[in-house]
């Protein structure tokens, strides 16, 4: 069962650094935080694609978080 943890885990993580990658950036600097935030002001959204690879990032953290604890419990009882 730990190796299988471990393996999913290792899974897991290559999944999230790929998406995290994937993702386009969100400013050029100084001057594109500026505009990024007054984009969200007036209504701007995310590109489809961006959208998805947001909630995949998210969900990936999240079960990446989870597995880390349940693994450091199971490594702990050993």
């Amino acid at each position: 069962m730990k190796s299988a943890l471990m393996i999913l885990e290792a899974v897991v993580a290559i999944a999230l650094i790929a998406s995290v990658v994937l993702q386009s950036g969100k400013s050029a600097g100084m001057s594109g935080s500026i505009a990024g935030g007054a984009e969200t002001l007036f209504g701007g959204k995310k590109k489809g694609l961006d959208e998805l690879l947001a909630r995949v990032t998210m969900i990936l953290g999240i079960v990446f978080g989870i597995l880390t604890l349940i693994l450091g419990r199971v490594l702990s009882t050993y």
